[in-house]
């Protein structure tokens, strides 16, 4: 398999080139050259395999002849260690649970299979490798838990500054070792900017070995369709039209699962759920995509005004608008509206959402009163992640799962910057 750049088609890159690289060199994304359609076998087998075994098979189409059938085993059943249950939360609305990982966040999944490709290459390379890695909120914990200690591998964690929750701060800045957090007086956008102008800066480029771990990296992107696999199998009525809602920032999630539907995957329809960030929503309405500047929301890892992947859904859709909203629905939805669906749904049912959970339960239920369909919603992050949030609107303690109380018990140690890409540089310069 072979990847491209959706800038440049002409360009061509390895698993382990498009990887290690992290960004092409025209600031495109990388992106497979095709996209298998996986055998009805394959779709029978489903409702009896484990994540690990279905990131064994969907991601072996993928990454060639860089990582052998024994090594790539390995890589799957080590980071996919962890249950994703789907769980009923009222008549055929389901949760899909990605918060079983260490670091309680569904980017588990993709940051540790990256950080096992990484860790495979960088056996094969006697050079440092310096990770950099933009976060709303979840995705730095992630990948830092995911590296921590390898080594050989380097990471440095950018976030904006009083806009992640205070347990999220406390993941990304205790951990100590080769893992580095960043201040950035900014929004996420700010931080993504940095990270990117950083790969293109050639003269940085010859002093440092950089790569990212944001879902621009392909081998963040891909695992992010295995969930998708998994909980259609779980179905039990698979006969009714299915229906996925996922609560949406920088859209890498959302594109592994329009890549698991473009491998055979039969759900009729995906729910684009946003907050006040509705970049993508509006596009899907307009056929308009116009990025702007993010606001700070309750749901704060969606706060995302300029959607990486949002280049990666147009090239998979080949830009045509009608077939995007064929497959996309766009909804989106105020911290007011998100606070009350996370009460209701508590107080009717006893389930307690997180406020990302929250948007993705809105959206689904919105299209599901026009449509009928078996729905399910990404339930993204532990609910304690967000535990001031949650606890003020239910009025009922949030228990905390162990690793995040570990985290709050540490002392946060992290290095403020502006968000001027002079700052980034000389910090890198010193490294």
């Amino acid at each position: 398999m072979k990847y491209f750049s959706t800038n440049n088609k002409g360009l061509r890159y390895s698993f382990k080139e498009a990887v290690i690289k992290g960004l092409a060199p025209d600031e495109g994304l990388f992106f497979p050259e095709s996209i298998p359609h996986l055998g009805n076998d394959f779709f029978s087998r489903l409702p009896n395999m484990s994540l690990s075994e279905i990131g064994y098979e969907v991601s072996k189409h993928f990454v060639g002849e860089d990582i052998t059938d024994t090594v790539l085993k390995e890589i799957t059943r080590d980071a996919l260690n962890f249950e994703t249950p789907l769980v009923e939360v009222e008549k055929e609305v389901y949760s899909l649970e990605l918060f079983y990982g260490p670091t309680c966040a569904f980017k588990d999944v993709g940051a540790r299979f990256m950080s096992r490709c990484l860790g495979a290459f960088a056996k094969q390379s006697k050079r440092k490798i310096t990770i950099l890695v933009a976060t709303s909120g979840d995705t730095g914990s992630a990948v830092a838990n995911g590296f921590l200690g390898v080594e050989g591998v380097d990471v440095i964690i950018l976030y904006p500054k009083n806009k992640v929750s205070e347990i999220q701060e406390q993941q990304l800045t205790t951990m100590g070792k080769n893992i580095t957090a960043l201040e950035v007086n900014g929004t996420f956008d700010d931080c993504q900017a940095l990270v990117k102008m950083a790969f293109v800066d050639e003269d940085l480029n010859k002093k440092m070995n950089l790569t990212s771990a944001n879902s621009i990296n392909i081998a963040r992107l891909l695992p992010q369709s295995f969930y998708y696999f998994y909980a259609w199998g779980q179905l039990k009525d698979k006969e009714k039209e299915i229906v996925i809602s996922v609560p949406s920032g920088n859209y890498g999630n959302l594109t592994g699962g329009l890549l698991a539907k473009q491998m055979g995957l039969p759900i009729s329809v995906f729910i684009a759920s946003a907050n006040k960030n509705k970049v993508v929503p509006d596009y899907l309405a307009s056929g308009k995509y116009e990025p702007r500047s993010s606001f700070s929301t309750i749901s704060n890892a969606m706060d995302v005004g300029a959607p990486s992947n949002f280049a990666r859904m147009m090239e998979m859709y080949q830009k045509e608008y009608k077939q995007v909203i064929r497959d996309i629905k766009g909804a989106w939805f105020s911290d007011q509206e998100t606070k009350h669906a996370i009460l209701d749904v508590y107080e009717r049912t006893g389930y307690i959402l997180d406020p990302h959970g929250a948007i993705g339960y809105l959206g689904l239920k919105k299209h599901l009163r026009s449509n009928s369909a078996i729905g399910i919603f990404l339930e993204t992050a532990h609910p304690a992640k967000f535990k001031g949030t949650v606890e003020e609107v239910i009025n009922v303690d949030v228990e905390i799962p162990t690793y995040l109380k570990e985290c709050l018990e540490k002392e946060k140690q992290s290095v403020v910057i502006g968000k001027d890409y002079a700052d980034l540089s000389a910090f890198l310069l010193r490294k």
